[in-house]
């Protein structure tokens, strides 16, 4: 079975801050075929997303399939507070790129 990258699949992948204590994700898509496709793939899942953002217990707080919106959506803790020494993305716009490269079964 062949494969394609969520990044090639998604119209949107995108992160940013939902407060100074977290961030939030959207994966979006253009198609409901597509989004289908992905979301009975399971290839986005607490499991997965903890594995993929080497998370702790808690600190995925939420995902999300949202079936009106063709997305799905996450939130977690993020591990330094916004704008805080250490931070080295203060907007939280840069923390999706890992989420490009998971790889969806495709026919």
């Amino acid at each position: 079975m062949t494969t394609k990258s969520l990044g090639e699949l998604a119209h949107v992948v995108r992160s940013k801050n939902a407060k100074p204590f977290r961030l939030t994700f959207d994966v979006i898509f253009r198609d409901s075929s597509t989004y289908e496709r992905v979301k009975a793939a399971k290839v986005i899942t607490p499991a997965s997303v903890t594995q993929l953002y080497g998370l702790q217990p808690g600190e995925l707080l939420s995902l999300h399939e949202f079936d009106a919106g063709l997305a799905i959506k996450f939130t977690l803790r993020r591990r330094t507070t916004q704008g805080s020494l250490g931070d080295t993305d203060i907007y939280g716009c840069q923390q999706h790129a890992p989420l490009l490269d998971i790889q969806v079964p495709w026919p």
